[in-house]
């Protein structure tokens, strides 16, 4: 029998009598799937504390395997959650609540015993852009507020993973607690999950980050859409550093409850890169091999929906150039005990935006995603197959479409038949270019750091850093149109320093004081800026992008290896003329006008970037950083 009026501890959960055993909980609510014994004792504890928080009636713990794959798969059928896709190989297709379609940023929380731990707090109260605080008590009343019996009539499913290969050095274990098994599949895809998992924290120091999820119930109790449950309008995803925990209430969607992802890689991963001495990025990470067979590995931060997946899994023109995929989205990078910086790839599948991804745009991404795949909120067509803004081109003759909503759907209607932001949730491993050392535990050497964003007007194809300081100065100024990842509106420029705007663990002004200290650690990579979206003054796109992006990392690679082929320039180093190589372009390009820099935009554009910099950050911003804001501004008064 369950407890009820549970009390919460400083950690926000629920704290059982001394008297209550986790046996007779499990026995009591009948572990209807995996072995209490492969548990330890840590992880009962916290699964016991879930339990007679959430009251679920059964107890699920994941073991990774096919078998139970099928099983959950059976079971999302039968509710109504996914529907098969009987044209592609183990594919499934889900329909969100229209009112769970993405990551809920203005919902999410970092707790912290002060408010500057979490945000730079600046002397004239300007609302926050760089996280929200919210105290411990709050976070334990919102907590109280929620999930008690959120998951009664449901199943708890346990999901031990691990972010990156299980074993490496680089690793970091979780366990996710969900009523979601659509959560659990995605869990699986996205991360090396189940009883390995288990096996690692019974040989090693047990420690795990707590990752706590519920779909949640609707105050009326009255669920809108019983295929999809979740409570929108009390949706909350809560963080606290300094006990590794994660609590996530109210949302289905990927970014709000597949805890591994941004919750645990990015924001809980920051914070303990911060006190480790490494970084935890917004990054994908991708080798480059030369016609000489010279390999490079590259990781690139780009804002969400800005073309990581399309670089990640580039397909060259450049003649006998090869690029292969390490990730797309999240990379974790320590220096080795000869002070070279090296990646992982802490995630085990791509969670990418498909509207857009097309055999023109990115035939690897098309060639990866057709088996063994969760789409989620994409139209689906009467032969069985999925469809989205990008794949008219593929589409066969006379076949019907159901848009995201489950609508019969034309493009004489004038709407989208996918969500912007809906998705398909692979396995990295089937990917065709994948890197053979993607898995590798020792992680891929890094020669070169890009930073980038949608920037229609001003800025260059690319420029590179002076230094290190000057990189960091980069990545701290970057800016980008606002896209359908999060529920931003209109394309509004906004600022999103290192792309990691959502995701900051902890104060901006102290992550950027870290960064700056890498160069003390060990080797640090070059930095450059690039921007595949600069539009003429018609509007159209200046630079062609997708596979010639490769002559941009042709650039890049010259100068890793100390080629003198730039001039200086008010910004930074960009390709001396002739240098970057266009030889055999289908477009032509105007390298000119890519290459200006208007005077009026790069003057306004410091002011922004000292607006938001004073505004936003203040005194916790390293006096180096301002610095470099100053040199730019003189340069660009000389242009």
């Amino acid at each position: 029998m369950l407890l009820k009026g549970v009390q919460l501890l400083r950690g926000g959960l629920a704290s059982p009598p001394k008297c209550y055993n986790f046996r007779l909980v499990c026995r009591s609510l009948s572990v209807q799937y995996g072995d209490v014994k492969t548990l330890t004792p840590a992880v009962r504890e916290y699964v016991d504390k879930c339990v007679n928080l959430c009251q679920p009636d059964r107890v699920h713990i994941c073991d990774g395997t096919a078998a139970e794959s099928k099983l959950l798969q059976g079971l999302m059928l039968k509710q109504g959650t996914i529907l098969p896709l009987p044209k592609y190989t183990n594919c499934w297709l889900a329909r969100t609540n229209p009112a769970d379609v993405a990551r809920v940023e203005s919902k999410t929380f970092i707790s912290t015993e002060r408010k500057e731990e979490t945000v730079p707090v600046t002397p004239n109260a300007t609302p926050g852009t760089l996280g929200n605080w919210i105290s411990d008590a709050d976070l334990k009343a919102a907590i109280a507020e929620r999930f008690p019996g959120s998951m009664k009539g449901r199943t708890m499913y346990v999901i031990p993973f691990s972010m990156g290969p299980v074993g490496s050095p680089l690793s970091k274990i979780g366990i996710e607690i969900t009523d979601s098994p659509y959560v659990v599949e995605s869990m699986k895809i996205m991360t090396r999950a189940g009883t390995p998992v288990l096996d690692v924290l019974q040989q090693g120091d047990g420690q795990f980050v707590k990752c706590l999820h519920s779909v949640g119930t609707p105050a009326s109790g009255v669920q809108a859409q019983a295929s999809w449950p979740c409570d929108p309008e009390r949706t909350i995803i809560l963080h606290k550093p300094a006990e590794n925990e994660i609590v996530s209430y109210g949302s289905g969607y990927g970014g709000n409850s597949l805890l591994g992802k941004k919750c645990f890689a990015l924001r809980i991963g920051s914070t303990i890169a911060k006190r480790e001495g490494w970084l935890a990025e917004h990054m994908l990470i991708l080798g480059i091999t030369d016609p000489k067979g010279v390999k490079k590995y590259i990781t690139a931060a780009f804002p969400s929906a800005c073309g990581k997946t399309n670089l990640a899994m580039l397909n060259p023109s450049l003649a006998n150039y090869k690029v292969e995929c390490v990730g797309d989205d999240i990379a974790w990078m320590k220096f080795d005990s000869q002070g070279l910086l090296r990646a992982i790839n802490p995630e085990n599948g791509f969670f990418g935006v498909a509207p857009g991804t097309s055999k023109e745009t990115n035939p690897i991404a098309m060639s990866t995603v057709f088996k063994n795949t969760i789409f989620t909120n994409v139209a689906s067509t009467s032969d069985g197959g999925v469809y989205w803004e990008g794949m008219e081109s593929s589409l066969a003759p006379n076949v019907q479409i159901t848009d995201w909503l489950g609508n019969p759907w034309t493009k004489e209607s004038g709407k989208p038949a996918a969500h912007p932001n809906s998705r398909f949730c692979t396995p990295a491993a089937q990917c065709p270019i994948i890197d053979s050392a993607w898995e590798d535990p020792a992680g891929v050497p890094i020669s070169a750091m890009l930073f980038g964003g949608r920037r229609p007007a001003g800025v260059p194809l690319i420029y590179e850093a002076r230094d290190w300081t000057h990189g960091v100065f980069i990545g701290a100024a970057m800016r980008s149109e606002a896209t359908a990842a999060a529920e931003h509106k209109g394309k509004v420029i906004m600022h999103d320093p290192f792309a990691m705007r959502p995701f900051f663990g902890y104060n901006f002004g102290d992550y950027v004081a870290h960064w700056l200290s890498m160069e003390k650690r060990g080797k640090v990579p070059k930095i450059f800026h690039v921007n595949w979206f600069r539009k003429s003054d018609q509007g159209k796109f200046m630079w062609p992008g997708y596979g010639e992006n490769s002559r941009v990392l042709e650039w890049v690679l010259r100068r890793v290896n100390g080629e003198s082929c730039y001039v200086d320039s008010a910004i930074g180093h960009i390709p001396a003329e002739g240098e970057l190589n266009l030889a055999g372009m289908k477009e032509q390009v105007d390298v000119k006008q890519l290459f200006s820099l208007p005077k009026d935009f790069w003057t306004q554009e410091v002011e922004d970037i000292r607006n938001y910099f004073e505004s936003q950050v203040g005194a916790d911003l390293p006096a180096s950083i301002y610095a470099e804001l100053d040199k730019l501004k003189a340069r660009i008064a000389e242009l």
